[in-house]
């Protein structure tokens, strides 16, 4: 089974097309539900919503769910990759060396073939493709200078240019690898339909901010 773990953020949404673009044709998503909002590995904000991504892209898809604590839940994806059969799984993992090291570790045990197009990606590159072909938004924040006009926000020319003077500023990781922000897809070239955001609400508390996606459909290009 080729599987791609997919949070529905801008990483693993590229990550898929990226591999679809090396001939590899992921018949499967693994979505990981963490109860834990500061999981080490797996995305928190919207993830319930990766089923109407997985409709567009016209996947298999999968829920699976993890109190996300520390190292524990590493062994809830174990048991998902070995309940599936997956021998090739795809990930959007960037520069973090704690998920990739990880992943990589079972990889090996299970004899997995561990594919991830976007490994030390120049983040520009990866920011100017989501900005011309992508339409990805920005569902959380939790980082010096990033603030609540952030959340819901397109990722676009404007908004790079606003992480590029806070990544000199503040040295944040402009595609938030350390946790500095979470996103979401709502369009993509492989997507059959687009999702339209129906209701949504922001919180911020003066230091961290979710925007969160409470309705969506998914609706024709």
């Amino acid at each position: 089974m080729r599987a791609c773990l997919f949070s529905g953020g801008k990483d693993s949404t590229l990550a898929l097309h990226k591999a679809h673009e090396m001939g590899i044709d992921v018949e499967l998503l693994i979505t990981m539900l963490s109860e834990n909002k500061n999981s080490y590995m797996f995305h928190y904000p919207n993830s319930r919503f990766t089923e109407l991504q997985a409709k567009a892209l016209g996947k298999r898809h999968v829920f699976y769910s993890t109190k996300g604590e520390k190292e524990k839940e590493l062994a809830d994806l174990r048991k998902v990759l070995e309940e599936n059969n997956v021998k090739t799984l795809v990930t959007g993992a960037t520069y973090s060396k704690y998920q990739a090291d990880r992943i990589n570790s079972m990889a090996i045990e299970l004899e997995i073939e561990h594919i991830a197009p976007l490994w030390h990606i120049d983040p520009f590159e990866e920011l100017e493709e989501l900005a011309r072909s992508y339409e990805a938004i920005i569902t959380a924040v939790s980082a010096e200078g990033l603030d609540e006009t952030f959340l819901g926000k397109r990722i676009d020319e404007d908004i790079i240019k606003r992480l590029e003077t806070l990544n000199r500023k503040h040295g944040i990781n402009m595609l938030f690898e350390g946790g500095e922000a979470e996103s979401f897809v709502l369009d993509a070239p492989l997507f059959s339909k687009k999702i339209h955001v129906v209701k949504a609400s922001r919180s911020w508390d003066g230091i961290t901010g979710i925007y969160a996606i409470e309705e969506a459909r998914l609706e024709d290009k």
